[in-house]
């Protein structure tokens, strides 16, 4: 997984997935994302700000279930405005945590403070599948690159370091394994 600099084979597999064939129409453009991470004071990981620059920036189809957001926007089930949001702040996580079973995983923190920070650092959110089901992009800290499903009971890494599914890892990664049909959670 490189998050430094676009692969052109994964990108033209993205542009696939989404069957975008509009010449840069539905993309923020390279202005737009420059002024996005100035902003927020990050870059956006590899090949996830090319394709917004350049492919499309969200996209009704999936994935998740109820369609890729764009990159400024949140899911329709969020619940707030996203004022709290800190991408600069980095995702707190490194592994999974399930918060009504297990001990917080940063060391004499508030469990209630990680929860908060899991939800608004350090990541982008690419969409949900509803009931609080929300896919995330981290853009800061350790885990930069990966993608989190963040539910209303814990967060996990998703690729198949994390155990639970074949998925590559990333954001190309991702949609790859969306695009191909597979279940998410397809590890025996």
């Amino acid at each position: 997984m490189n998050i430094d600099q676009a692969d052109p084979a994964e990108l033209a597999a993205l542009r696939e997935a989404f069957a975008v064939d509009d010449g840069g129409k539905s993309a923020l453009g390279w202005e737009a994302v420059r002024a996005f991470e100035a902003e927020h004071a990050v870059v956006l990981p590899e090949p996830y700000r090319t394709f917004v620059a350049e492919v499309t920036d969200g996209s009704f189809q999936g994935p998740p279930a109820y369609g890729l957001v764009g990159l400024a926007d949140l899911p329709s089930d969020w619940g707030d405005d996203g004022a709290r949001r800190n991408l600069a702040e980095p995702f707190p996580l490194t592994r999974q945590w399930l918060w009504e079973e297990e001990d917080v995983p940063c060391a004499d923190e508030d469990p209630e403070a990680v929860v908060e920070q899991v939800l608004h650092h350090g990541s982008v959110v690419l969409g949900t599948d509803g009931c609080a089901m929300n896919w995330h992009l981290v853009v800061t800290g350790p885990q930069r690159g990966r993608i989190w499903l963040v539910t209303d009971v814990g967060a996990l890494p998703f690729d198949a370091e994390s155990g639970h599914t074949t998925c590559a890892p990333g954001f190309a990664g991702w949609v790859a394994h969306w695009a191909a049909g597979k279940e998410w959670f397809d590890a025996a």
